[in-house]
This record gives C-alpha cells, structure tokens and sequence, in this order.
C-alpha cells in the first residue's frame, strides 16, 4: 500500500497532548460527541481559514476518557497553505483549542513518515494507589482507587508471564479482521514516593482495551483474588476471561510513541501495515 504524500502537498507532524475526562476518545464519531480529532481539526481549518477539513492521522487511537502525554498525529496540508501558516500556526492553534488538549510541536515530517504505521513502539502508563483513605484530591482524574492492598511483587512476578509476542486475544476485544498479535516489551509496576502505583506497559502495538485489562488482571493478583500464574493461564487459554476486570480509563495516560531513525520510517511503515501471525501458526492469504 502506497503512502506517498501526494504532490503540492505537505506532511506536518503534530506532538500533543490532552486530558481525556471530556472527550469521547480520539476518533470523529456521529452525532456530535466531542472528540480530540475533532477538535484539532476544526481548529486547524479555523486558524487557516480553510473550507476544507485536513484529516489527522495519529499513532494511537485512545478511548474515552483515556490521557495522552505524548501523542503523536500528522496532516497533509496544501504546500501554499504550509508555507502561509507554519510560522504562527502554532500559537494560534493554542488560542484557538480547549485548555484540555495542546498541540506542542508542528514539524515537517521526514519522507516515509506515518504518524501510525511508522511507530515501533507505544508506552502507556497506568496510575493506581491502594491507599485506604481514597485519592488525592488533586490527581483524582489520573489516579484509580482500589479498595484493597496490593502486593508490588506479586504483580511483577505476575507480569512476566505477559512479556514478549504472544496472542493477546484473551485482554483484547476483538475486532473484525485485525490480528490480536502483539510484542510487549515492558510491563512492570513501581511505587512512587507519593504512594501511587505506576504501570509502564510498553508495547510495538496494542489491540482495543488491552492495557485495561492487563492491569484489571493484575490488579486481582495484587489484591490476593488470584494466583501469580492466573495471568499467564489466561493468556494461554485465548480466550476472554469474565474474570478479567477491565479497568477505567482515567487511570491510563499514552506517555510517548517511538520511532526508528528517518531512513527507516518508510520500511516500518510497509511492515507495520503486514497481518502478523504466531509461528508455526496457519498462514492465510
């Protein structure tokens, strides 16, 4: 598949970020749901006095009510249109967008770029505490409360059972015709100085509601429900657990979205966009 910028036109790269409490996710939906896309480009065809709306494509498709620290997205925009704005684009896109949702960079992306099919790897963060008295007041839109202990390393021992490529079909809800394939890399807690319990789950791809119910099973190890090895099992069987709890969102914030160097990107891109399938697994057409 062809993903060639196509003539008289420019491919920008945007790094943003935003609090997701009052969005419904990143992608446009029917029926006027405010979405991050939406709102970055309404503004973009606001600031540029464009009739016609430039559509985002970004790295990772976050839910509703999901955070995003380092987001990443890129726009083919006229060449003319480019060379006109790209000096006060910025700014002005910031006195333009809700306080909820900044843009931070707009860069001329590297040929071969894809804001999605270019990345090797997202890593997200979960944030949770146990703490008997609830959540601070101040972090509550970022934080989850479990109402119970949790046992650090339980639930790091717990996760590595779930590092490497596996078939994660059993954390993810599936989707027609996408693969639940994928290599994580990173998946360990650390406790803060504040008492928070911080998850780094870094993946080269995630299927929908995969980190949620990563740490939903987690969490059940952590709190004594279950096993050190229940995870593991669950993921063996492939199949959806009842027992596996998928968290809510607030607590999940996208932290950064890497890339390989510039003479890369174009060989990712093609390879990113290939169905992946387990080894010694049937092949398809």
């Amino acid at each position: 598949m062809s993903d060639d910028v196509q003539d008289g036109f420019v491919r920008v790269r945007l790094d943003l970020s935003y609090d997701g409490r009052d969005f419904s996710g990143w992608a446009k939906q029917a029926g006027g749901r405010r979405t991050v896309q939406g709102d970055i480009e309404d503004a973009l065809r606001t600031v540029t006095r464009s009739k016609e709306t430039y559509e985002l494509t970004v790295a990772g498709r976050t839910d509703s009510g999901v955070h995003a620290r380092g987001q990443v997205a890129h726009v083919d925009l006229p060449a003319e249109l480019w060379a006109e704005h790209r000096d006060k684009l910025l700014r002005r896109l910031a006195g333009r967008l809700s306080h909820d949702v900044r843009v931070w960079s707009l860069t001329e992306a590297p040929s071969g770029f894809n804001a999605r099919f270019s990345a090797i790897w997202r890593r997200y963060a979960y944030r949770v505490t146990d703490n008997p008295g609830g959540v601070d007041p101040l972090l509550r839109g970022h934080v989850l409360w479990h109402d119970w202990a949790l046992d650090m390393d339980a639930m790091n021992e717990a996760a590595t059972a779930l590092v490497g490529e596996h078939d994660f079909a059993a954390y993810c809800k599936r989707r027609e015709g996408a693969t639940t394939i994928r290599t994580l890399q990173e998946l360990r807690w650390e406790r803060r100085p504040d008492g928070v319990m911080e998850a780094t789950v870094k993946a080269d791809a995630f299927c929908h509601n995969m980190v949620r119910s990563l740490v939903g099973a987690l969490l059940f190890v952590g709190d004594g429900h279950r096993p050190v090895d229940w995870p593991g099992k669950v993921l063996a069987a492939g199949v959806r657990d009842s027992a596996v709890h998928v968290v809510r969102p607030h607590g999940l914030t996208l932290e950064e979205v890497g890339y390989p160097a510039d003479e890369l990107l174009a060989a990712r891109n093609l390879e990113a966009r290939n169905k992946r399938s387990l080894p010694g697994s049937a092949g398809c057409c």
